[in-house]
């Protein structure tokens, strides 16, 4: 097997389940030192120690800039960041969507990997580059009723990407986006009939797979993709490029 990430450390936010564990797994796989975190001490420490080098960070990344800024240091030196964490909101009309849902979708979503970002991007810079790989979303990029704010949070982080890719390319940090489509997650069990409804005419008929995902982020990090800058990779089955969902 490929140890296309060997010698490397990457911390990735929000993976003590569903796609952001698929990546700390695949990561983990492919010879780099994880740093899973979360809320979740006992789902983090379950999650590293099924993994060959890893350890677990708590982080309540919606608590502000004092804590992520002491979860950076306590992250120490990375390689690889993966801005994956996500407040998740759905199915809410605009009109019904209140202002606490706002700000903590704001605070997650947007906030967060803003800061995240500032705090380690200057350490990778030291030690000559990295890879900034931000888990966006297909919501991002095409409107679905119920998803105003939790689209506009995800265009706010592709829009970021590209504007970081622009301030730190030159340093050799390259930055990118995976939007994921539609994918087989626990939080996703209670739609996942809507779900396979919206993917059913899509050309690959079915939901993403978490490992799939976890694999372009593999290869969004690593030299495979030396000259990938600002990109955003769609991993939805052909959803986006062949349809209108409604």
């Amino acid at each position: 097997m490929s140890r296309r990430l060997q010698g490397r450390t990457a911390l990735v936010t929000g993976s003590t389940s569903g796609i952001g564990r698929a990546i700390a797994e695949r990561f983990a796989a492919e010879g780099a030192g994880v740093i899973v975190s979360g809320r979740r001490e006992d789902l983090g420490v379950e999650v590293a120690r099924g993994l060959k080098n890893a350890t677990f960070l708590r982080v309540d990344l919606g608590a502000g800039q004092e804590a992520i800024e002491e979860f950076a240091a306590q992250a120490g030196d990375v390689d690889i960041l993966v801005n994956n964490a996500a407040y998740l909101v759905g199915g809410k009309a605009t009109a019904d969507t209140p202002e606490d849902v706002i700000d903590a979708a704001l605070r997650t979503n947007i906030k967060a990997p803003f800061l995240l970002t500032a705090a380690l991007a200057p350490k990778m810079r030291a030690k000559g580059g990295g890879a900034i790989v931000n888990i966006g979303s297909i919501n991002a990029l095409t409107g679905m009723p119920g998803s105003a704010l939790y689209s506009a949070t995800k265009a706010a982080l592709h829009a970021m990407t590209a504007a970081w890719a622009a301030e730190f390319g030159p340093h050799g940090i390259r930055v990118n986006t995976i939007a994921p489509g539609p994918t087989a997650v626990e939080w996703s069990k209670p739609i996942r009939g809507y779900l396979e409804r919206i993917v059913a005419t899509t050309p690959s008929r079915r939901l993403s797979e978490p490992d799939e995902i976890a694999k372009a982020a593999v290869f969004l990090a690593s030299d495979e993709a030396s000259h990938i800058h600002g990109a955003t990779l769609t991993v939805d089955g052909g959803l986006t490029a062949t349809t209108i969902t409604s």
